[in-house]
């Protein structure tokens, strides 16, 4: 089957498209890569939702109109990897949505919301479309992510030692061969508010870690930030930048009386301190990490400091590339519900039983459900060079 994949992260600056092939025989999922394309959100569309974000109050008004100018621009998204990737032959498109708000409360998710209404995909590439995957895991008790721990779960099996599958993005997660999954706590998010507080807006982050590389970490600032309860909280758990904005950066003290180079450093040193607390205590051998993060040379540089005899490696060295993963998990996890397969392991997110997720959009021909029966995968394979159709 060939799915797409569509994906826009808490960084929220891109609607990625992926598209695989993807294949289960004998308990095996193979995937094919057949490449990415990642369209940028307009900066209309990227400003209102800035806007909307927490802690922001907003009018429904402003809550339909996102959902529409979301919904459209991974439409725009999907048919653009139908034409360019697939030959116009996808079958199936898999849409996370624009996560807006993940209500949690007492340590417990009581709801999600991802925007971006699916019909606009649907009706503009003609292919059934599942969508809303969280709140089904939510609803059975989970903490509705890191919902790409089931794909990392297939894909580390039978690996030597003990690899996690870590991703940077606006929040950090890890999932271990174990089943233990949780967002580590900030990735990008307090470093992407840090540029755009300093610099008035006009840097939506920093770039390659230009501002950090020119600081220095502040330690009084550092375990500061390091007091923050929810780093002891045990797992599963998750966490969104309803606790970590631009907000919490003025609470914390960090806006007003310090150089922001040294603010970037601090915030920089933070998330890798925090990740690397996460791998030591999950005992891992080796990190495969993936998301934008890994593309800031000084937070990967502290990374591996702070990691040092434990190997960080792309997850692009395993076959997958890193900047479309997530886009490709969500394509995996679409063709499972196609299939009536569940789509979460209980012990990555707490849920009382493992569920088939989302919900489904029809296709302008409607939707053939494929034979029932069908075992779920027990692995992951990548198969083919990673990007090449």
């Amino acid at each position: 089957m060939l799915v797409i994949g569509l994906m826009s992260g808490t960084s929220y600056d891109a609607v990625d498209a992926a598209a695989a092939e993807l294949l289960l025989e004998n308990g095996t999922l193979t995937l094919r890569p057949l490449g990415m394309v990642s369209t940028p959100y307009d900066d209309g569309l990227r400003g209102a939702l800035t806007a909307a974000l927490p802690p922001a109050a907003v009018p429904l008004e402003t809550v339909c109109r996102l959902d529409t100018g979301i919904g459209r621009a991974f439409a725009a998204a999907a048919v653009r990897a139908d034409r360019e990737l697939c030959d116009r032959r996808a079958e199936l498109v898999a849409s996370h949505g624009q996560t807006v708000f993940h209500w949690v409360a007492d340590g417990r998710v009581r709801g999600t919301l991802q925007l971006g209404q699916p019909a606009w995909i649907a009706e503009a590439t003609g292919l059934p479309v599942v969508a809303d995957f969280r709140a089904r895991d939510v609803a059975a008790g989970g903490q509705g992510a890191p919902l790409v721990s089931l794909v990392d779960l297939l894909w580390l099996r039978g690996r030597p030692g003990r690899p996690v599958a870590l991703n940077i993005g606006g929040i950090a997660n890890l999932t271990a061969p174990d089943g233990t999954a949780f967002d580590t706590g900030p990735g990008c998010a307090l470093l992407d508010a840090a540029a755009r507080e300093f610099s008035g807006g006009r840097l939506a982050y920093d770039a390659d870690g230009t501002l950090a590389a020119r600081g220095r970490p502040d330690p009084v600032l550092l375990e500061r930030l390091l007091g923050e309860p929810y780093y002891a909280l045990p797992a599963p758990k998750t966490t969104g930048k309803e606790l970590f904005h631009a907000g919490y950066l003025a609470a914390a003290g960090l806006l007003d009386g310090h150089r922001p180079e040294d603010v970037l450093a601090t915030l920089t040193e933070l998330t890798a301190r925090t990740v690397a607390d996460a791998v030591r205590a999950v005992g891992a051998t080796e990190v495969i990490g993936s998301g934008g993060g890994l593309r800031n040379p000084v937070l990967t540089g502290a990374l591996r400091r702070l990691l040092a005899g434990v190997p960080v490696r792309a997850s692009d060295e395993w076959g997958l590339p890193g900047a479309a993963k997530e886009a490709y998990a969500f394509a995996v996890l679409g063709f499972l519900t196609a299939h009536g397969l569940p789509g979460t392991d209980p012990r990555a997110t707490g849920a009382r039983r493992a569920a088939v997720l989302g919900s489904l959009t029809p296709g302008r021909h409607g939707f053939r459900l494929p034979p029932a029966g069908a075992r779920g995968p027990e692995r992951l394979v990548v198969a083919g060079p990673a990007g090449r159709p």
